[in-house]
């Protein structure tokens, strides 16, 4: 039997559009009718209304790098540990994300993929955020910009090895975070690209150069922008230079006030532009905890005033939340509705290859929205047609 879902009077940031006030007819985790007229007649098993509320919806947060939540992470290797991420995320405005892999052994890398492939088969609908794929984060990076990625398991570009992986991941690794500059990375960023796998730029030493030579061989993306990344120098532009200059290239960025100074959000915003950025979380699993010490492959890490850090001050992920970023960046540049779209779910959902069914509100899209309130607050979260989170009071 079909589930139907109506929103009324309320704020809708429509496709191509900026903003409607109106309604959203949603039957089987679909987007049915985008109206600015009055649908209210029609009889639904859940209606929402905003009457009076000063509630936008928007579609739902897309988190295209993220590690853990809730005492999960994706290199726990366990249907619990993301079916545990993927419960929380919603009280956040996340409807859909990467899960994110991090430098280990090969075995243990294979063991995290064979897990998250098994999950995102058999993965329910509406019950939280959304699976999309997979972030192959390492072990192809630079060991002099490792950040928290374990140095003895870090390795040269290998276009078999990714091959099997991705086989054992049945296909699902959207995006790989490489170093440009390591032997064979160029030749492992071409097979990508030819691949449609999404090549970023991350953990790197490179040269302005290199990453030239690295767009033009098919890379796309930078994974968190100034973070574990040769800096700007005006004789050497660098990684960073280069990530800031080339439109080809779309970036993370974690607006957590911690990783990144608010005036080099500022930078990088004027430099990209809302269309060229994307916010993220790099979220580890002490994210919705207590302050106190945690676990990351092996590493203690210690959460303390809202950073996370190993033992010689190191960040080690963050504890953010997309709701968060959203909140910082409003104060810092004061996107529009529309571009807060972008930043949060249109740009990734183009680049990974879902824009056909996300990253906006369409007829025929999944029912993947959230609701914002005026101090940008999550309301509620709508996962696949299904309210999976609605704040109380």
């Amino acid at each position: 039997m079909a589930h139907t879902l109506l929103i009324k009077n309320i704020q809708i940031i429509v496709e191509n559009k900026q903003e409607i006030t109106g309604s959203l007819w949603i039957e089987n985790g679909k987007i049915s009718t985008v109206s600015e007229g009055d649908i209210s007649d029609r009889k639904a098993d859940v209606v929402i209304d905003g009457e009076g509320k000063k509630w936008t919806v928007l579609p739902g947060f897309i988190d295209v790098h993220i590690h853990g939540a809730a005492g999960h992470d994706t290199m726990d290797a366990t249907p619990e540990a993301l079916a545990g991420i993927a419960e929380v995320l919603p009280q956040e405005g996340t409807t859909s994300f990467l899960a994110t892999t991090m430098t280990q052994s090969h075995q243990e890398i294979s063991k995290a993929l064979k897990n998250a492939a098994g999950y995102i088969k058999k993965q329910p609908a509406g019950s939280g955020a959304e699976v999309i794929g997979i972030h192959l984060e390492g072990p192809f990076i630079s060991k002099d910009k490792a950040g928290a990625q374990p140095l003895e398991h870090i390795i040269a570009p290998d276009i078999s090895l990714f091959d099997q992986w991705q086989q054992e991941s049945r296909g699902y690794i959207r995006l790989v975070t490489t170093a440009p500059e390591e032997p064979g990375a160029l030749q492992l960023i071409r097979h990508l690209h030819d691949s449609g796998v999404v090549a970023s730029i991350g953990h790197t030493n490179a040269t302005y150069q290199e990453v030239t030579e690295a767009v033009e061989h098919g890379a796309s993306h930078v994974t968190h922008l100034y973070n574990q990344m040769r800096g700007l120098h005006h004789r050497e532009p660098g990684a960073l230079g280069a990530a800031l200059l080339h439109k080809e290239l779309t970036t993370e960025i974690i607006v957590d006030l911690v990783h990144t100074h608010r005036d080099a959000v500022r930078l990088a915003y004027q430099s990209k532009g809302p269309e060229r950025m994307i916010l993220i979380t790099d979220a580890m699993r002490a994210k919705c905890l207590p302050e106190g010490d945690y676990d990351l492959a092996g590493q203690q890490v210690s959460v303390i005033n809202n950073e996370a850090r190993l033992e010689d001050g190191t960040l080690a992920g963050s504890i953010l939340t997309l709701k968060q970023a959203v909140a910082n960046m409003k104060e810092i540049v004061a996107p529009s509705w529309l571009d807060i779209t972008r930043l949060t779910s249109e740009n990734a959902a183009r680049e990974l290859g879902f824009f056909d069914r996300k990253g906006s509100i369409s007829t025929g899209k999944d029912a993947d929205l959230v609701i914002l309130d005026e101090d940008l607050d999550v309301a509620m979260t709508i996962c696949n047609g299904y309210v999976a989170y609605e704040r109380e009071g």
